[in-house]
């Protein structure tokens, strides 16, 4: 048995050279091993063998995690909605007096308890009493994270048949209701009563990427911010606090402008900061700014829009002027199922759009006209990546 685990045997390097059957050495080796994995006997051997049982138990978690992890976020919805993290805030809690806060059956609560604890977001302890665990303890108080979890009821729904979805045949369209300028033919004229939900739950996460942002390229040199695409004006408004001489420019949508109008006024930005409602498809961007921003809005589109938004950006600022270009980034280490499993099917839900590799973007980059680009670590490359693009 201990000759499965043996490089490639000579016939199977063979085929790589066989008419008709042109397999590098590389893809030999992985026709070899993807068989010897899907071996039951090999399977068998792998999990009974101490060198490659730990191994084996990884992987065979790892798939269950994959077939299971529907149910773990439905797990941890019922935390949020039932407002369980908040409860135990203040102090750990036996389960008769949680079944009685969560308004729940003492058997529905124990099995939620239970649940909560095998995934981390809870701790029992020895007295039958929970508190919050490692995970649970970091949502308290986290609005942007609880937002998102009550959001994704919406893309679950659209990826209840996955293939139909794929195939463009799914009647859900959940998500792209939600965001209605994904599939608006004028995005700008989209009622102000249909923005307030999407533009609400982009306020509530834009701090935890503002941060990012703002942490890895700081503004105090600049004197003006352009930020296309900025929502309510939370990113404009975290600037603000960082560059107390920095003035603001918002351009959005003229429903969402409206919201930004109001959000920074009540922020006591009203005398630094200028609102402008548009379609930065369509309409020329404001310019006086030596410093744009585009925060998680180039992955909304397809390329070709996405480099038209990357030239109106250009033309708008002056010749040495800046971009900083933020969000989640496809094929990034340490974070690829961010960009590629999930993003991919989030914009696929929603009707355009697509997560697009650091290197991607920065050929759109020098193609609407930026000669430098520069990839900016971010502490939390999970959440948002950074490229700093310059003209001359």
């Amino acid at each position: 048995m201990t000759q499965a685990v043996q490089p490639p045997p000579a016939s199977v390097a063979a085929r790589a050279t066989r008419p008709g059957n042109p397999l590098s050495w590389s893809e030999s080796w992985l026709e070899w091993r993807n068989r010897l994995l899907a071996s039951a006997r090999f399977q068998r051997w792998a999990a009974a063998f101490p060198v490659t049982r730990p191994i084996a138990r990884r992987r065979a978690r790892q798939l269950f995690d994959l077939c299971a992890g529907f149910v773990y976020s439905q797990v941890l919805l019922a935390c949020v909605r039932l407002r369980l993290f908040e409860v135990l805030a203040s102090g750990p809690q036996s389960r008769s007096e949680l079944a009685t806060r969560m308004a729940l059956p003492p058997e529905a609560a124990a099995r939620l308890l239970g649940a909560a604890v095998s995934l981390r977001l809870l701790e029992r302890l020895g007295d039958d009493r929970f508190a919050l665990g490692p995970l649970g303890a970091t949502l308290v108080g986290n609005g942007a994270v609880l937002a998102m979890v009550e959001h994704h009821a919406l893309l679950y729904a659209d990826l209840a048949d996955p293939v139909a979805l794929l195939r463009g045949e799914s009647p859900a369209a959940a998500l792209a209701a939600y965001w209605p300028y994904a599939r608006a033919g004028d995005p700008s004229q989209v009622e102000p009563g249909r923005v307030a939900a999407y533009s609400a739950l982009m306020s509530a996460s834009q701090p935890l990427v503002a941060d990012e942002i703002l942490d890895a390229y700081p503004l105090r040199g600049h004197r003006c911010l352009l930020d296309v695409g900025g929502g309510e004006g939370a990113f404009a408004t975290a600037a603000a606090r960082r560059a107390p001489r920095l003035r603001l420019v918002v351009f959005d949508l003229p429903a969402v402008a409206a919201l930004a109008q109001s959000r920074l006024d009540a922020a006591g930005l009203g005398d630094r900061a200028q609102v402008v409602g548009g379609n930065f498809l369509v309409d020329r961007l404001p310019e006086g700014a030596d410093i744009a921003s585009l925060v998680r809005v180039i992955h909304d589109h397809d390329d070709a829009s996405a480099l038209a938004v990357l030239r109106a950006v250009r033309r708008a600022l002056p010749p040495d002027g800046t971009l900083l270009l933020a969000e989640p980034m496809a094929g990034v280490a340490g974070a690829e199922p961010i960009g590629d499993a999930y993003f991919g099917f989030y914009l696929l839900a929603m009707g355009r759009g697509r997560a697009r590799t650091p290197v991607e973007l920065e050929a759109l980059l020098r193609a609407a006209g930026f000669d430098r680009v520069e990839r900016v670590p971010t502490r939390q490359p999970l959440q948002t990546g950074l490229l700093v693009a310059r003209g001359k």
